[in-house]
């Protein structure tokens, strides 16, 4: 295949966020594959890009799967971005990052925002190791996962929702082991917040500031 495939990852929050490498190659690329135009176009608009977006999600067919592998057949220049940060970490994009490699494309990788790295270079947590879960599961499984954490010796890093944060943070309080629980919120947006202590700690605070149980949660686990 003549074609490239264009891993970019683009900011979680702040716009201003993203390399000049990744604004050129979403420049050069002869269209970008995203979860969502919409959020998308407002990064592209704030940095006057008008490349052509097409929409590729988790729900993207096996024509869209075909239709791209052809065009990188073909020589095109492909970029694929997810909502924020880097496709392929909690992201459906890994579907066709597989696929693309299966097929002998060429994938480059554009690397940038990461909410997981991003939590833990300012958790201040001693080591150099860690392991990320990627999201809390929803319903089945969600209790052998938490109960997981208490065999887990280095720091666990997940995501979490508004809708469950809540609930994880009293599974957390259940474990049997000395923990300590940082949480950050909002990474590089306007309501920023990132606050550690115990799991009972964590819980009080959220229940005293409910207008905090809102955003995008980086949950990180260590023992204490």
């Amino acid at each position: 295949m003549s074609g490239t495939l264009s891993v970019v990852a683009t900011p979680i929050g702040n716009m201003e966020d993203i390399t000049l490498r990744a604004l050129r190659v979403l420049k050069e690329a002869d269209y970008i594959l995203c979860e969502d135009t919409r959020v998308t176009g407002k990064l592209l608009k704030r940095h006057e890009i008008s490349t052509q977006m097409k929409r590729y999600d988790a729900h993207a067919s096996e024509a869209v799967h075909q239709s791209v592998l052809n065009d990188l057949q073909n020589g095109k220049k492909i970029a694929l971005v997810s909502d924020a940060g880097t496709p392929g970490v909690s992201d459906p994009g890994v579907l066709l990052v597989g696929m693309a490699r299966a097929a002998g494309a060429r994938i480059d990788a554009i690397p940038g925002p990461s909410a997981v790295t991003a939590a833990f270079s300012i958790a201040g947590i001693v080591g150099n190791q860690f392991t990320f879960l990627g999201f809390a599961p929803h319903k089945k499984g969600r209790q052998t996962f938490f109960k997981s954490l208490e065999d887990c010796r280095e720091p666990v890093i997940f995501f979490e929702s508004t809708h469950r944060i809540m609930k994880t943070l009293e599974a957390l309080k259940d474990l049997s082991i000395d923990q300590k629980v940082s949480v950050g919120r909002e990474l590089t947006k306007m309501h920023e917040e990132f606050v550690s202590g115990t799991p009972e700690e964590m819980l009080n605070y959220f229940n005293e500031h409910t207008d905090h149980q809102k955003g995008e949660f980086v949950v990180i686990v260590s023992r204490v």
